[in-house]
């Protein structure tokens, strides 16, 4: 696309995203989808010619030559697949049905005198080709780009968490002061969340599954023309061979209860990464973070001193957009009037849609992860100006201490008030308390008071 025709595209995924979105072409264009109903057909038709019962021989040539039309499948082909669609070709008629155009298309590639041309697409339906193809494409778009850009936040996360594991900082509960942490524990948290998430899209993505059990589900046609040979068998050799699982029961749809599972995988992510953007974007507002200004960009039209987390802005925005139309998806995909209405058809041409702005997402957070700084100075003055955050250690020792107003009397002390380090160690010198226990209190810091937090980073894998 030019950049002429992205300024005119309708929607902003081929027009002013264009060129973020482009790795997914491959999987989820047109083209592409052609290219994967093309495979289907023609590894079909090899797995009949290695099939005993029937006649339908194919010479290690004539394979090589039917499997370079997928392995080497070009834009030409694409378009001659489409004008067989809505003009026709040759001896072709216009199909106005893109899966026979697929098929035509295989049998104009082979010589005139062939006797494959009778068994392209045989037995099969639209479906048997499409939800295989579906699946193909799903899985290496997963594969091949998305679970890398998630690997890559995530890795960036767990770089922080490490280099950042000791570094205090303010922790806000209900928006409020509360126990210290530190900037590295913040991380590592999200860090862990994407590593279990990922771990689930992994597992979404390896269970994918495929059906080839005809206009029904139920083999009819194959079994009419050979019912000497065990169909569910040779499906499932069939359709674990493309590397996909094998779904046994159908209708003349494949369920797709297996898409819905990975679309909810992949909300699960975003959803950890929609949290990370809103507080890395507060961090940013409450000065914990600094970004780094990229030479020559403008951050506003007005105030020309602005740096804004426009990255993790676009982030939210991209991935908000992604889960919306994957709950959609999942919750449309799973139904179907009876054995077999055509409504998904349509919809699961925007699989390709979500996952753009799930990668548009992932990209940005990446790029706004690698422009922040922390700003230790700022964590440091605001623990130090905000010491009532102690007085959970304090009635916590002194209820060690067998006190069991504890909590009662540091309530008093702090609770709505202005509370300095000095009240802190006038209430302490009020107390009667072994005199250790009196130092150990006295020793007590907002900067200090993390607990473990350090050596939690440690448990990142």
């Amino acid at each position: 696309m030019t950049d002429t025709d992205a300024l005119y595209a309708v929607s902003p995924l081929d027009g002013r995203y264009s060129s973020r979105t482009a790795p997914l072409s491959p999987y989820a264009s047109e083209a592409a989808l052609m290219r994967a109903r093309v495979r289907v057909e023609v590894e079909y038709l090899v797995a009949l010619a290695d099939l005993e019962a029937t006649p339908l021989e194919l010479d290690l040539e004539e394979r090589e030559h039917l499997r370079g039309l997928y392995k080497h499948f070009a834009e030409e082909d694409a378009r001659l697949i489409k004008k067989l669609e809505t003009e026709g070709h040759g001896e072709f008629e216009a199909t106005n049905h893109d899966v026979k155009a697929v098929e035509y298309f295989v049998r104009h590639e082979l010589p005139a005198d062939s006797d494959a041309s009778a068994w392209i697409h045989f037995g099969l339906t639209s479906e048997d080709v499409n939800n295989l193809a579906h699946r193909l494409l799903v899985r290496d778009a997963v594969d091949e780009v998305l679970l890398p850009e998630l690997y890559e936040v995530r890795d960036a996360l767990a770089e922080m968490a490490r280099e950042h594991q000791d570094l205090p900082m303010l922790a806000r509960t209900h928006g409020q002061p509360a126990t210290p942490t530190t900037f590295g524990k913040e991380m590592a948290v999200y860090a862990s969340r994407l590593a279990r998430a990922t771990g689930r899209i992994r597992r979404a993505t390896d269970d994918l599954r495929g059906k080839l059990g005809g206009a029904s589900g139920t083999y009819a046609a194959h079994h009419a023309a050979y019912p000497e040979v065990d169909w569910p068998a040779f499906a499932e050799e069939f359709v674990t061979g493309l590397g996909l699982e094998f779904e046994p029961l159908t209708t003349q749809v494949n369920p797709c209860d297996d898409l819905a599972t990975l679309f909810d995988a992949f909300r699960g992510a975003n959803d950890v990464l929609l949290d990370l953007d809103l507080d890395i974007w507060l961090y940013v507002s409450d000065r914990y973070l600094g970004q780094e200004a990229v030479e020559g960009e403008t951050g506003s039209s007005t105030m020309p001193h602005k740096v804004n987390p426009i990255d993790f802005e676009n982030s939210e925005g991209n991935l908000s957009k992604a889960n919306s139309d994957l709950t959609f998806l999942a919750d449309y995909v799973t139904t179907s009037r009876l054995q077999r209405d055509l409504s998904d058809s349509t919809v699961k041409r925007n699989i390709g849609a979500a996952f753009a702005h799930c990668l548009i997402g992932y990209t940005k957070a990446a790029a706004g992860l690698e422009k922040v700084v922390p700003t230790e100075r700022v964590m440091r003055e605001d623990l130090e100006s905000t010491p009532e955050i102690i007085g959970e250690a304090v009635q916590t020792i002194l209820r060690r201490e067998g006190q069991a107003d504890a909590y009662e009397r540091v309530k008093a002390v702090t609770r709505g008030k202005d509370v300095t380090i000095e009240d802190f160690r006038e209430m302490f010198d009020d107390l009667e308390v072994d005199e250790d226990v009196r130092e150990e209190l006295h020793a007590l810091t907002p900067t200090d008071y993390v607990g473990v937090a350090s050596d939690l980073v440690d448990d990142l894998e």
